[in-house]
C-alpha cells in the first residue's frame, strides 16, 4: 500500500458545503476518499488527452439492425480492431433495436477514433464513449 501524506486544503464555505452534500449523496465514507476520487477522475481525463497513453473504456451504441449493411459494417470494424476490442456484449432491446457495449483498451487517440467510427455509423441512433483507466497509474 502507498504511503499516505496529509495536506490541507482551503476553500470557500459554500464550495465545501456542496462537496459535503455530494459526499453524502454518493456514499463516500469521508472527504479524503471523495477528493481522491476527484483527483483520479482528473488524471484519467489527462491520460485520454495524450494520444499515445494506454487507456481503457467502453463504447456503447444503440442501433436499428434493419439498416442495410450496418450489422456487417459494425462486425467488420470489430474485426479490423480486434487488438483493441477486449469484449463485446450484444443485447436485443426490441424487434428493431440492439444495444452493443464494447470494452476497449489501447492508445487514447486510436480508441477515440474507433469510437467515433462506431458512433457515427449510419443507423446508429445513439452512442457514447465512456473513458476510464487501465488502473496502472492510479493508486
Amino acid at each position: 500500500m502507498s504511503e499516505l501524506i496529509r495536506f490541507g486544503i482551503s476553500m470557500e464555505k459554500e464550495l465545501l458545503g456542496r462537496l459535503d452534500q455530494e459526499i453524502v449523496k454518493h456514499g463516500y465514507p469521508n472527504r479524503s476518499e471523495a477528493i481522491r476520487d476527484l483527483v483520479r477522475g482528473q488524471l484519467v481525463e489527462l491520460d485520454w488527452s495524450r494520444e499515445d497513453e494506454e487507456v481503457a473504456g467502453t463504447v456503447t451504441i444503440i442501433y436499428n439492425h434493419h439498416v442495410r449493411g450496418l450489422s456487417d459494417m459494425l462486425l467488420e470494424l470489430q474485426h479490423e480492431h480486434h487488438e483493441m476490442i477486449v469484449s463485446v456484449m450484444h443485447v436485443h432491446l426490441e424487434h428493431d433495436h440492439c444495444l452493443e457495449v464494447m470494452v476497449i483498451k489501447g492508445q487514447a487517440g486510436e480508441a477515440r477514433a474507433l469510437a467515433g467510427r462506431l458512433i457515427g455509423a449510419k443507423g446508429v441512433k445513439h452512442g457514447k464513449l465512456t473513458i476510464t483507466s487501465t488502473g496502472r497509474r492510479l493508486n
